[in-house]
């Protein structure tokens, strides 16, 4: 599905990527951890088309992305949810949703205009499948709601729903975990896995809870300094002494 070959990216000298390579098949969820500053934002902005690499290979489905801005990616079946909320805060929580629907509507611009029955039959099938992520991500109670007053564990669902309305084929979680608590980082970490057992779609995630990692991941990816130093099963990356310094701080 997507692959990566020997990425580069550098700031003012500083390596922020240097020879990574990774691999992700259909359907599996890949996990990227390392400690702050090991390169994993830069690696997400380069798959998602923010950065462009200075040398290496982006591929998704054989076709190279390195041309691609992140617009066309997106209708290539890339989504990613971000660390950072990037809600419409005097949106409501459906009308964000169907913000991710935007690059599916098959109707003309005249025909929104016009109000056609085309238009408005358009309308109907996106705000279904909308319905459809509400309800998987339990916020029918909150889908007439302003994102603004909303509390923070609700917004990060509305940003994985979201990225789910764009029908990807892989949904790129940039720490969905992040500023939750316990029972709601529990909560993401269902929502994660039922995205991959009911709807089949190969996901990468970076994360810093270690034990969600382990717990929900095919393949983890270990990164410090910009470079891979392992790349395995969970079981295996557990004993990889490289990870256990790096990572764990153990020797």
């Amino acid at each position: 599905m997507l692959s990566l070959e020997n990425v580069h990216l550098s700031f003012s000298g500083i390596k922020a990527l240097n020879g990574v390579s990774l691999d992700v098949q259909k359907g599996e969820l890949v996990a990227v951890i390392g400690p702050n500053g090991a390169g994993k934002t830069s690696l997400f902005n380069c798959i998602s088309g923010l950065y462009k690499p200075d040398k290496g290979e982006i591929s998704f489905k054989g076709q190279s992305l390195l041309e691609e801005p992140s617009s066309s990616r997106s209708k290539l079946g890339l989504a990613r949810m971000f660390q950072n909320i990037e809600v419409y805060e005097y949106l409501t929580v459906l009308e964000n949703m169907l913000l991710g629907r935007h690059h599916l509507y098959k109707s003309r611009w005249w025909q929104e205009a016009f109000r056609t029955p085309g238009a408005k039959n358009e309308e109907i099938k996106q705000r279904k499948r909308v319905e459809e992520i509400i309800d998987f991500l339990d916020l029918e109670s909150y889908r007439l709601t302003p994102c603004g007053i909303l509390p923070y564990g609700i917004l990060k669902r509305v940003e994985l729903g979201r990225a789910l309305c764009m029908e990807p084929e892989i949904l790129l979680l940039d720490e969905p975990a992040s500023g939750l608590n316990q029972e709601e980082t529990e909560d993401m970490a269902r929502y994660i896995l039922d995205i991959k057992e009911e709807f089949g779609l190969s996901q990468i995630l970076i994360e810093h809870h270690l034990h969600m990692v382990l717990d929900l991941a095919d393949k983890v990816v270990v990164m410090d300094f910009g470079q891979c130093i392992a790349n395995g099963t969970p079981e295996d990356v557990q004993k990889d002494p490289a990870v256990l310094s790096a990572y764990m701080g153990k020797e």
